[in-house]
């Protein structure tokens, strides 16, 4: 590599700016050339303190992105530019100008254009042409050089013969390399002469032919040139010399003439034998040369131009440049070097443009004239020239300080007399030049004949503004204000000018207030002196509120929020002016409410929707004028925008949404008292479309392609690329974009790939998106075409006539390629195209694979030589030939040989090879290693494993036949890859050498560790620091075995690691080493406060120094007193931060700093503060606002020291969207010192604390941040490489908790199994590679991250597999090479490793009758095996098994030996059938044998089945009879007139017990009182009745299970989901133990004739659940028949055994009780449902159309789960139904019944005779009055599951009411007889009958 140098002035850096400068490290660097072989690294040549950010660009501005493989640039600013192949050549990254940019905070500069050229290596030739020079005469050679490559050659020296030819007295080599021999002699001509050159770049060296010299003797002749120049360019002070030799005799003349004139006399001049020599070349000797050559016959001459170049060189003045915001700024560039240049100015890196700020002059711009000058306009100025490829640059640093006005000095507080002089002055600095005004008791001072006003300006540019007054007087007393103000800002300063003489007020005007804001009232007092001021409202006393202010010293009244009603009015104030008399002033204050604005917002709209949005004005006086603005400005009536304004309100109204009305609209509200604006952002919602649609496209290799795609919509669509790599069935993935990668997104949603390679070629999918409507999306294919490129030149060869000569050239690119030979004439230095013919040219062109290569034949041939070959006889006249390839795979030890022989060379079949292989050594020293293969086919592989990394080794083969072994092929060299360095640098060593600097050593790993060539070391290192946080990761790279880390941080402990790279990467760290740098004095420091205490004390406190430096011994403090100058020191630990300074004087200002002193001195001072003491000491705060940080789960105390006189009172507040006082609870308390304690301190205690400190004379406030730091997030882990022993993870950290990452866990485990490895890792990597794997085996990995407070999240479990695979046999081999009777040779060679080493090898073989297997013995897989011993004619069977460790591999074959004659046997088929006849009767017998026992069995158990089946119907018919006959028995003895039913309290029962489900009919009377309290009403509306008529009331009886407590809590059931139980629903069991929570009853109630109102009352109280399973067998009832006792309702009872273990039993016994007299106007319709062993139903909807699903599980048993009870229509006979319904609980009442048992089961059962009548001619129903019901005993319900929210809403026809459920097996009395019904719910199949009837109502059993 190379690299220009042009001298240049550096720049130097004062220390007192090199904390924040911006400078070059090489200013110099103009070009960079290397050689595409070995690529190059350039360091940005900017650099900046503190580091900055480096980044590089092409000089086009676009940012140099990172091409993988290509062009990368480091973090530390250095450009790589890697190796590459000539077909990857291209101009815009291998022969471009680039530049770098250096930005830190100070600004921003921009190095020197540098041009950084890439050489490919091509071929070349040089060549030396015969001379002829006569006897005494002068011969010159040249070395003749390609005009393509001699920018790059040296002729580096000369051969005669075999011998160097050394300058001396007849030999000379001039500088531009040709060869002078002088005086020749007739023996010169006897020797051949060769010139030798090397290649500047790639290093290659080339030997030209061989030249003669041809001696005759002296003839007169005239002058002939043999060496001159045609042009020279050099740089100034460099050595030139100017070449002009010729021929003739007599001996020629010669003279130099520069621009037609003699060549001046000057020592710097020297003719030479050569020419003329010029020492130290100057800028005044460029010119035109020539020489003039002559003697007696003749004359000639030479003409040539000399350039002498300069450098370039600029310098910009100023040097420094300080101005102020608003100033002007002028830079003036001056460039020396050259007169004609390009000059460019920048700022920051930006380049400058004139403007209308911004003036260019002069005649090349160099003149540069900024005005008005913004803050923004600071920063670094370069000023940049260029010619040709030279620049060159120069900069300053432009500073702006903040322009506003400070007024330095000003006039105090005094007392004067009248008639005295008096003179105000303020001296006020600021940029621009401020103006000041004056000002008395806010009225304009004007200028009289007493009063005058001016100003002076100083020699530093301030203003002193003066105002004198002349004999003073009473008038002129008040305070006086000087106001400055420029374009920067406005300060003003006052003070009060006392002149004695009589006390009074000014006159004082009335004033307007805005309510909500602050006002001031000043008390213009004049005169002196006076004795107090006060205010006075309406004969109060001012302040007679917290919003009023009086400050009596200056008799100014402020009032806070000013409210209308209660602060306007009248305001007087009185001034004492003598004892017992006072002067008074009134002025009235009037209040105007400004509007406000109710806030108003837009919701989301799409195009086309309506719009109307008020705007109303809450509050504020009125008139109000309400206005509307778009985008700040009236909207426009082209809008179709609508504004309706109606007293204080204003609407807008958008018929017909469009685009066009995207914006922001404002309303804006104005009274007199202000003008109030509230905004609203309206967003046009509109989908994406697309605008371009992405096409199919080709891209070119190496150059840009732009795949088109772009939308709009509102919002701004988001478009994302995804990528599928190929051709094949796309799978999308998406893009990783990053502007400084080689793919891009572009602004209008394109993609840019700016260097397209070959794995770009696939299908590339854009996708539009911005949440409205649907996604749009379109794929397009990408083909990327390959320019024709050749991958390989043809190689010099030597040919003697004749014979022919071919030469080879590959091509690559896409199809077709034309191949062109050329050829190069020497004369005319240029080529011809060679046509191709059948005599002395031919070209052949073949295809092969992606390649093409074109042959050039020259001449007849003998032998062919693109055969790598050796040719030696072996029988006589034939010869071998081979054809040895050697390719690397990607594998540091391993090479893999592919053999192919020339088959007409052969002399028979190939049976094998021998295979050598060594170290390459220069003497041989290393012995070859040889393996023997069999030979399979046409082509040989052989892979050589175990070999050394990086090591060149030598490879021979040699073949043998039947005859025996042929001769070896010539050698063949091939290295293996390199590999990271395997260990670490030994012995590190690190020395302190100074506060900032650390000395490192270390010795370099060997060779043999190093495995490649080494290209640096790395030092990696980072700061410990005093938190236990981690410093920046930083690393540096050199050459060399030592460094010198710099600019590091003082008395800081480092932690260094080093290790070697080579070009496959970084080796092995080093352990870590800790060195501390040395202490130095610390810095000043971080805060210092200080605040009274009382008269005579003042507490100081301070910060330690950000810059420790050192060990803190101690702390100083000053305390200095001006009158007298006195300074005190005292001296604190260092582990205090307060001091108590005492004895100090009051009302006297004190200055106070303090200093660190470490072991090296005294630190620099704080900032000096002026404290005074005073009796009434304001509140101050001596703790500082900052950050606290603290981990997790610890006690932290936020402090707050405050003092004061009186102590001040503390107050906590946290930030959360406004301060809010701190919560104080368990963990939050304040202590008495007004800390803020959080104790166990968890993430959510993070935020910003604001403590308050306050007193009577004021309040001081700090904040501090808490910061809690928590474990750090979870990595994300991925795999990033993965070979058949290894695998490199890879991770990018997640959040660090507020804590730096002190280290990674790597675990690691095989797939099946369950023990884990772990593996600490530092914290500055980002991968790992776990070595020594298992080949082809699945492992899971996970990381976890280790900060100061622990170890966090484990990420994501990832798995990878190593490379390789389970052993397979290819289908293209044949497993037997050859079968004999006795003797079978198996090939072996077809078993390929998969990728993972063969470990065993298992061969078995049996005859196939025979159980017995013969195992053969063989230690390991071979290439081929042979079985013997076989019996002649016999089947046998293979077995082969094949171990890795990625798995096993089977192989099972049938073969058969042959007859002892060689014929083949029978196939298997043929020997098994002796008798086909015989077998097929003997088969067809036992098939049907078999199907008979089959068919027997399925009959039997057929049969047994239905035995069992009817003996359990039986069983059940019986138990349903019992109950009938139970049922009939109770229903004929209560069949009774209705009056006396009236009269008596009876009860009609029929329950009917099943194990799951229980059917109980009742009937009861009620009671005569109704508790109006739990109870609700239904009347006639809730039936959808309009007759009203009186009704009979139906009880409702509720049976539960009783549970062991008494009592228990209350509980709300209303909102229990489905499937769930709200108490006890955890201890649910699935299967069919858990069945029994389905179990329910039914209770059926008859209603009764017409009677007075009946109620239900409905007070529940849940108890507290027991142990699942534990349920009492007692069932109780509870009625709501309050005339009865709990006691005779159970006795009532009736009960049967368990009947059924079915829900369809539940169905056949409810149709007894339907037929029965009392039920048949009922209508009862079934639904069915199913249970299942997970104890989940799914509910199937009979009539009711308003079911529920609830869950859905697989149906294992199905049967009736609801059933629907449907009353008469209006028109039928009427029954008076009325019920009860819950009301809400209330607090201190008992839990009311749950919504599921709020609805009564409504049976319309008949009455009998003049009862029926009477009610068919009445209405059905009618309010009914209500009476008071005793409350029932409290039981406790089983918890159950609940339906739906639809299902318990207000009863309507159609929804469904669940009751509670029940244990089976109650205790009941006992059984009755039920014969069977006539009429079945279920119809002929089994299922379910439908019903339509609208008034039905369903009730679901649960």
């Amino acid at each position: 590599m190379h690299h220009v140098w042009i001298t240049a002035a550096g720049f130097f850096m004062s220390s007192e700016d090199l904390h924040s400068s911006l400078y070059f490290v090489n200013a110099s660097l103009q070009e960079v050339v290397f050689a595409s072989t070995t690529g190059t690294l350039v360091p940005c040549p900017a650099a900046a303190v503190p580091p900055a950010t480096l980044r590089w660009y092409l000089a086009t501005g676009e940012e140099s992105y990172n091409v993988p493989g290509i062009r990368h640039v480091h973090p530390n600013g250095t450009l790589q530019i890697f190796h590459f192949p000539p077909s990857s050549f291209s101009k815009v990254i291998h022969d471009n100008t680039y530049y770098c940019t250096a930005e830190n905070p100070s600004g921003k500069i921009r190095s020197q254009d540098v041009h950084i050229k890439a050489v490919l290596r091509e071929p070349y030739t040089v060549r030396v042409a015969d001379q002829t020079a006569m006897r005494g005469s002068v011969a010159v050679f040249k070395c003749i050089i390609p005009s393509s490559v001699e920018n790059y050659i040296t002729v580096v020296s000369w051969e005669r013969d075999t011998l160097p030819i050394i300058s001396g007295a007849r030999f000379l080599i001039t500088s531009t390399g040709a060869l002078y021999i002088l005086d020749v002699q007739k023996e010169d001509e006897l020797f051949n002469y060769r010139c030798m050159t090397r290649h500047r770049y790639t290093s290659e060296t080339r030997q030209s032919n061989s030249a003669r010299l041809f001696v005759p003797d002296p003839t007169n002749s005239a002058p002939a040139i043999l060496d001159g120049f045609e042009k020279r360019e050099v740089m100034a002070s460099h050595r030139v010399e100017l070449p002009c030799k010729a021929s003739g005799h007599p001996a020629p003349k010669y003279r130099w003439l520069k621009n037609n004139r003699p060549l001046e006399s000057d020592s710097r001049f020297h003719q030479s034998v050569t020419g003329l020599l010029i020492e130290r070349a100057q800028p005044s000797d460029t010119g035109s040369y020539v020489c003039e050559v002559w003697n007696s016959y003749g004359n000639t001459e030479v003409i040539g131009r000399l350039t002498v170049k300069e450098p370039l060189k600029v310098v910009v003045s100023p040097r420094k440049v300080k101005g102020s915001v608003g100033s002007q700024v002028s830079l003036t560039c001056s460039i020396t070097g050259s007169d004609e240049y390009e000059l460019s100015w920048y700022r920051n890196g930006d380049k400058i443009s004139a403007g209308a700020n911004v003036r260019m002059n002069g005649i090349n711009k160099e003149n540069l004239v900024m005005d008005g000058m913004a803050k923004s306009d600071g920063g670094v100025y370069q000023c940049f020239a260029r010619k040709a490829k030279m620049s060159a640059q120069d900069f300053v640093q432009v500073v702006l300080e903040d322009g506003t006005p400070k007024i330095l000095s000003a006039f105090s507080e005094k007392v004067v007399g009248p008639n005295e002089f008096v003179s105000l002055t303020c001296h006020v600095k600021g940029t621009p030049q401020p103006a000041v005004t004056w000002m008395l008791d806010d009225d304009v001072v004007m200028k009289d004949s007493r009063r005058r006003i001016g100003h002076s300006i100083t020699a530093e540019g301030n203003v002193v503004s003066y105002l004198n007054i002349s004999h003073s007087q009473v008038r002129d007393s008040g305070v006086y204000r000087c106001t400055c103000n420029n374009s920067a800002g406005t300060v003003s300063y006052q003070a009060r000018i006392n002149v004695r003489g009589p006390a009074d007020i000014r006159p004082m005007k009335n004033l307007t207030a805005i309510a909500g804001r602050d006002m001031y009232i000043h008390c213009h007092v004049i005169g002196y002196p006076y004795y107090s001021i006060k205010w006075y409202k309406n004969s109060n006393l001012l302040p007679f509120n917290d919003r009023q202010r009086a400050f009596e010293n200056n008799g100014t009244l402020k009032l806070l929020n000013v409210q209308k009603e209660l602060d306007e009015g009248e305001y007087s104030c009185h001034v004492l002016v003598q004892p017992q008399l006072f002067k008074n002033q009134s002025v009235h204050v009037t209040v105007k409410v400004p509007p406000f604005i109710q806030p108003f917002e837009f919701p989301r709209y799409s195009i086309g929707h309506r719009v109307f949005v008020p705007c109303v004005v809450r509050s504020g006086d009125l008139p109000i004028s309400i206005t509307w603005e778009k985008d700040g400005k009236p909207i426009n009536d082209s809008l179709g925008v609508t504004i309706d304004n109606i007293d204080f309100t204003s609407s807008l109204r958008i018929s017909n949404l469009q685009r066009m009305h995207n914006g922001t609209y404002t309303c804006i509200a104005q009274n007199d008292a202000a003008v109030v604006k509230y905004q609203s952002q309206l967003i046009v919602r509109v989908p994406p479309r697309f605008k371009v649609q992405p096409q199919d496209q080709d891209g070119i290799y190496g150059k840009s392609v732009i795949l088109n795609c772009s939308a709009d919509g509102e919002p701004r669509p988001a478009i994302e690329w995804k990528y599928s790599k190929g051709a094949g069935v796309p799978q999308f993935q998406p893009i990783a974009l990053n502007s400084g990668f080689r793919v891009q997104l572009l602004g209008n949603g394109s993609l840019l790939i700016k260097h397209v390679l070959e794995e770009d070629a696939g299908y590339y999918l854009c996708k539009v998106s911005n949440d409205v409507g649907a996604d749009v999306s379109k794929s397009m294919y990408l083909n990327v075409k390959i320019p024709a490129m050749i991958t390989s030149y043809p190689n010099n060869s030597l040919a003697t006539k004749g014979e022919k000569i071919e030469m080879s050239c590959k091509t690559h690119g896409e199809k077709p390629i034309m191949v062109r030979w050329e050829k190069e004439v020497e004369k005319e230095k240029q080529s011809h195209m060679i046509n191709p013919d059948m005599w002395r040219h031919t070209v052949m062109v073949k295809n092969v694979g992606d390649e093409v290569v074109s042959t050039l034949q020259v001449r007849f041939f003998i032998c062919a030589l693109s055969c790598l070959a050796s040719s030696i006889g072996l029988s006589g006249t034939h010869t071998y030939c081979y054809i040895l390839k050697v390719t690397l795979y990607n594998k540091v030890h391993k090479l893999t040989l592919v053999i192919a022989p020339l088959k007409h060379l052969q002399n028979g079949v190939i049976r094998g090879y021998q295979v050598c292989h060594r170290e390459h050594s220069i003497n041989g020293s290393h012995q070859f290693v040889c393996i023997s293969m069999e030979a399979t086919g046409e082509t040989e592989s052989l892979s050589l494993n175990n070999l050394k990394k990086f090591t060149e080794y030598e490879v021979v083969v040699q073949a043998s036949n039947s005859a025996g072994p042929g001769p070896a092929s010539s050698e063949v060299r091939a290295t293996t890859m390199e590999d990271v360095p395997s260990r670490a640098p030994e012995k590190v060593v690190a020395t302190a050498a100074s506060p900032e600097s650390i000395s490192l050593y270390w010795q370099t790993p060997s060779r043999e560790a190093l495995n490649g060539v080494l290209q640096g070391f790395r030092i990696i290192y980072w700061a410990n620091l005093l938190d236990g946080e981690l410093g920046e990761i930083r690393n540096v790279t050199t050459q060399k075995a030592q460094l010198e880390l710099e600019g590091l941080e003082k008395y800081t402990n480092y932690s260094i690691q080093v290790l070697a790279f080579t070009r496959a990467g970084d080796g092995v760290r080093s352990d870590q080493i800790y060195i501390r740098t040395k202490e130095d004095v610390p810095g000043p420091p971080g805060g210092v406060k200080a605040a009274a205490a009382s008269s005579s004390v003042v507490y100081v406190s301070w910060l330690p120094p950000l810059k420790l430096n050192g060990v803190i011994r101690k702390y100083t403090v000053f305390c200095s007193s001006s009158y007298p100058t006195v300074v005190s020191e005292f001296e604190v630990a260092p582990d205090e931060f307060l001091y108590r300074v005492h004895n100090l004087s009051r009302n006297r200002k004190y200055s106070i700093w303090v200093m660190a002193v470490t072991a090296a001195g005294r630190g620099n001072s704080s900032d000096v503060i002026t404290v005074e003491p005073l009796a009434k000491a304001p509140a101050k705060i001596l703790t500082f606002s900052g950050t606290v940080t603290t981990p997790w789960m610890r006690d932290v105390i936020l402090p707050c020291r405050a003092v004061g006189d009186p102590p001040p009172a503390i107050k906590w507040l946290k930030e959360s969207g406004s301060p809010a006082p701190a919560v104080i609870d368990g963990r939050r308390s304040i202590h008495g010192n007004g800390s803020f304690v959080i104790k166990t301190v968890k993430a959510e205690d993070s935020g910003y604390y604001t403590c308050v400190a306050s007193n009577n004379w004021g309040t001081d406030e700090i904040i501090l941040n808490l910061q809690v730091q928590v474990p750090p997030d979870q990595p994300r882990l991925t795999v990033t490489k993965t070979t058949t022993t290894s695998i490199t993870v890879s991770w990018i950290p997640g959040d660090n908790g507020g804590s730096s990452i002190r280290g990674y866990i790597l675990q690691y485990s095989e797939d099946n199994s369950e023990k884990w490895g772990s593996i600490s890792i530092s914290p500055s990597e980002r991968s790992y590679r776990l070595e020594n794997l298992n080949c082809g085996t699945w492992y899971k990995f996970t990381l976890t991250a280790q900060n100061a407070v622990g170890p966090g999240r484990i990420s994501e479990i990832i798995e990878a597999k190593t490379h390789g695979k389970e052993p397979q046999f290819s289908k293209e081999q044949e497993l037997f090479n050859s079968i004999n009777g006795t003797c079978v040779k198996l090939n072996l060679i077809g078993w390929n490793d998969g990728g993972c080493p063969i470990t065993s090898f298992t061969l078995e073989y049996r005859q196939l009758d025979s159980p017995v297997w013969t195992k053969v013995k063989c230690t390991s897989l071979t290439k081929s095996l042979n079985l013997q011993d076989l019996q002649e004619a016999t089947w046998y069977e293979l077995q082969m098994k094949v171990y890795n460790t990625a798995g096993l591999a089977e192989k099972r074959v049938k073969f058969a030996t042959l007859n002892y004659d060689g014929s083949t046997i029978p196939p298997l088929v043929k020997t098994a059938v002796k008798d086909p006849v015989k077998k097929t009767s003997n088969e067809g017998m036992k098939m049907m044998v078999t199907i008979s026992c089959i068919l027997v069995g399925m009959v039997l158990l057929f049969v047994l089945l239905m035995v069992l089946r009817r003996r359990r119907r039986e069983q059940r018919l019986k138990r349903l009879r019992d109950a009938k006959s139970l049922a009939e028995m109770l229903m004929s003895k209560n069949t009774r007139p209705s009056d006396t039913m009236n009269k008596q309290q009876q009860t009609l029962r029929m329950h009917i017990d099943i194990p799951r489900a229980q059917l109980l009919i009742e009937e009861r009377d009620t009671m005569e009182t109704v508790d109006d309290r739990s109870t609700v009403l239904l009347t006639d509306n809730d039936f959808g009745e309009t007759a009203k008529q009186k009704s009979a009331t139906v009880t409702h009886s509720v049976h539960y299970q009783s549970l062991s407590q008494a009592t228990g809590p209350l509980v709300d059931v209303s909102d229990v989901r489905p499937g769930t139980n709200p108490t006890s629903r955890r201890t649910a069991k699935a299967g069919p133990a858990a069945r029994n929570r389905y179990a329910s009853q039914w209770t059926l109630n008859r209603p009764h004739p017409p009677v007075s109102v009946h109620t239900l009352s409905t007070d529940w109280r849940l108890g507290t659940p027991r142990v699942a399973g534990s349920v009492d067998k007692e069932s109780d009832s509870y009625s709501v028949s309050p005339s009865q006792d709990t006691d005779r309702a159970r006795s009532s009872m009736v009960s049967t055994e368990s009947a059924s273990s079915t829900y369809e039993e539940l169905a056949r016994a409810y149709e007894h009780a339907k037929m029965e007299e009392q039920l048949r106007h009922a209508k009862f319709t079934i639904t069915e449902c199913f249970i299942s062993d997970t104890s989940s139903e799914q509910m199937t909807a009979g009539t009711n159309d308003y079911t529920d699903s609830l869950t859905s599980s697989t149906p294992s048993e199905s049967g009736i789960c609801r059933f629907t009870a449907s009353p008469p229509k209006p028109q039928d006979v009427c029954r008076v139904i009325n019920m009860a319904v819950p009301k809400a609980h209330r607090p201190g009442e008992l839990v009311h019944l749950p919504p599921y048992l709020r609805m009564d089961f409504l049976l319309n059962r008949g009455v009998s005779g003049a009862s029926r009548e009477v009610a068919m001619g009445q209405a059905c129903l009618e309010p009914q009055k209500t009476r008071s019901l005793k409350r029932p005993a409290l039981l406790e319900p089983t918890p159950m599951e609940v339906p739906t929210s639809r299902d318990v809403q207000q009863w309507q026809p159609g929804t469904a009411l669940t009751l509670p459920q029940r244990e089976a097996g109650t205790d009941l009395a006992q059984a009755a007889k039920i014969s069977t019904s006539q009429e079945s719910l279920l119809d002929s199949r089994g299922h379910v009958k439908q019903s339509n009837n609208p008034y039905t109502k369903s009730y679901t059993l649960v």
